[in-house]
């Protein structure tokens, strides 16, 4: 079955910017590009989505050191049923039209069986895909995500609301078992909701978890396997694209795969 966008939506990126994110990858061996062009940003920051082409750019450099923010109150648990409204995407990757396929020595996003799989193999390896459409306001989004080849600090997860500048916010899980969330924008880099240990994120690998974000106005509530894990309310990005990313955190290979994707309308 063919994706099912049932809803209009806002224009894509810009046709340039658009190819460069669409047509390649970056792979980020150790903490340094591999081509001529960087752009300098704050030393101690995680690593942002980046699948660019010739040149490279360094937009987000990965450290174990993120920029903290006060610690959140966590909101009482939501019922995830009941913010969905109408559906508006229905994604089963039984194609990959909709998403930058590509392959490299050291990496490959690749269409399996209703699947969409990322994998690395360059250490300390940075790959994300952001699907050409819909840009994204308010929503509430659910996927399956499933690292095959994942151990320790390696990390994975959603890029929500990428800016045509590269600006978005990334919900990340571990596989030592943490979650987070960093934010980019306007060149800076943090973690409004820094590292913390779930017992919904499964450690290691083989394992599948679902992962869930809502998102209204500022608002943007982050849930796993159905459960609530901090809500983050930031009026800095209101809208964009999304997709998927993985990140090497040392020298073995990383491969995680992310099915059964669903975009539906927030509930009155």
């Amino acid at each position: 079955m063919r994706s099912v966008f049932v809803r209009r939506t806002a224009p894509t990126l810009p046709a340039a910017l658009a190819w460069a994110l669409i047509a390649g990858i970056l792979i980020l061996p150790g903490c340094l590009p591999g081509a001529s062009l960087r752009t300098p940003l704050p030393s101690d920051t995680p690593a942002p989505p980046t699948a660019t082409a010739t040149p490279t750019i360094v937009w987000f450099p990965p450290t174990r050191t993120p920029t903290p923010f006060p610690t959140p109150v966590i909101t009482p648990t939501l019922e995830t049923s009941s913010l969905a409204g109408e559906l508006l995407l229905q994604d089963d990757f039984s194609t990959g039209e909709a998403w930058p396929l590509a392959r490299t020595a050291g990496s490959s996003i690749a269409i399996g069986v209703n699947e969409l799989t990322l994998a690395l193999s360059t250490p300390r390896g940075y790959l994300y895909a952001l699907r050409k459409e819909p840009q994204l306001a308010d929503f509430y989004l659910e996927v399956t995500a499933s690292p095959a080849i994942c151990r320790g600090e390696d990390e994975y997860g959603l890029l929500l609301r990428v800016s045509s500048e590269l600006e978005f916010y990334r919900f990340s899980l571990s596989c030592n078992g943490q979650v987070r969330v960093d934010k980019y924008f306007q060149g800076k880099a943090s973690s409004p909701e820094p590292w913390r240990y779930s017992g919904q994120v499964p450690p290691g690998a083989p394992s599948q978890s679902r992962l869930a974000v809502a998102a209204r106005g500022r608002e943007l509530t982050f849930f796993i396997n159905g459960e609530q894990q901090f809500t983050l309310s930031d009026p800095s990005l209101a809208s964009g694209a999304f997709g998927f990313f993985i990140r090497a955190a040392g020298e073995e290979a990383m491969t995680v795969s992310f099915s059964n994707l669903e975009i539906y309308s927030l509930s009155e």
